[in-house]
């Protein structure tokens, strides 16, 4: 196997995650800077810190994706679907980070990889894509809305009769650390999905059995690609669900994080799922802020945020498919 191909392809991966990084680095930490709990700096470090905390706690994600969604491709053709699906992620998500638009890099990869794969002919587990990724899709927003809305309900009537002033100083604080627990749970929920990939590569390339451990290098390589795309920063991204999903305080701050943590959580040690971080904080800002009065969620913006959740993973596709069929044709 060419080792060019293998570097390039692992390049690649640690791009994507880069990219992620800074994309998804919103998720954390932008209720926290719109609340006014945390300065952005201070905030980005945070994050990047625990992100790359987040990556040692875990793998059954990474496994997932690396044997639950297409057969590991083999040879030369393998690599090139693995290049083509990296590809199409990474161009979907300058795209989103452009127009500010908090769509998922998760599901860009999948459907980067879910589209290279078939136009190189491979096989995709479609049951694996339904249970691990199209499932949790539809799933985790609900219940992260519902349970958002719910915690914060449970929120304001332990502290009805608390005084204003002095409950807003302490959700800021206590907002240090949901944010600090969101940045974990991003960390590792996105870090293993590369991890899978980088993983695929070395068994096409011979480097590493099927169905082995992850090598603690990949691990570290993935988990410092992440944290230092997430101290870049993302702030077109972080000003969407910051300010434009609705005004935030602190008490809702606090209850989104919260929620957002405790589902990445749940999906990644009990399901071993997969799931979007961007998809669950987003619509546990909109259950939080619902307690405010439905109506200040601006819905609007929430719809075109949804809309964009689903074109990610047929968009990513089609550029991976494009990409692949153009390797091939230069190739042969």
């Amino acid at each position: 196997m060419d080792t060019f191909a293998l570097l390039v392809v692992i390049g690649a991966a640690l791009f994507f995650t880069y990219t992620n990084g800074f994309h998804d680095s919103a998720n954390a930490i932008a209720t926290s800077i719109s609340t006014r709990a945390l300065t952005p700096r201070v905030a980005l470090g945070m994050a990047a810190v625990m992100n790359l905390a987040g990556a040692f706690l875990g793998s059954g994600v990474a496994k997932t994706v690396s044997e639950g969604l297409i057969d590991t491709p083999t040879g030369k053709q393998g690599m090139i679907i693995l290049f083509a699906g990296l590809l199409g992620a990474i161009t979907w998500n300058m795209i989103s980070w452009y127009f500010g638009l908090p769509s998922s890099s998760s599901h860009a990869l999948f459907g980067g990889l879910v589209g290279a794969a078939l136009a190189g002919a491979s096989t995709v587990h479609w049951d694996g894509v339904l249970t691990k990724i199209v499932i949790p899709m539809f799933v985790s927003p609900l219940i992260g809305l519902v349970l958002g809305y719910l915690v914060m309900v449970g929120i304001m009537w332990i502290f009805r009769r608390a005084n204003p002033h002095r409950a807003q100083r302490g959700f800021r604080i206590a907002q240090t650390v949901s944010a600090a627990g969101m940045a974990l749970g991003h960390g590792l929920q996105d870090a293993q999905k590369t991890m899978g990939v980088v993983f695929m590569a070395l068994v096409i390339a011979d480097v590493e059995p099927e169905g082995g451990s992850i090598p603690v290098w990949v691990k570290i390589a993935c988990a410092g690609m992440l944290s230092l795309g997430t101290y870049a920063g993302g702030w077109r991204i972080m000003r969407t669900l910051g300010r434009r999903i609705i005004e935030l305080d602190p008490p809702r701050g606090f209850a989104a994080e919260t929620t957002a943590a405790s589902v990445l959580y749940s999906a990644s040690y009990i399901f071993n799922a997969p799931i979007s971080t961007t998809h669950v904080i987003t619509s546990a800002i909109m259950g939080a802020g619902a307690t405010k009065r439905v109506s200040a969620v601006r819905w609007g913006v929430a719809k075109s945020i949804v809309a964009g959740w689903f074109i990610t993973m047929p968009a990513a596709g089609g550029v991976a498919a494009v990409t692949f069929w153009v390797i091939h044709l230069f190739t042969g």
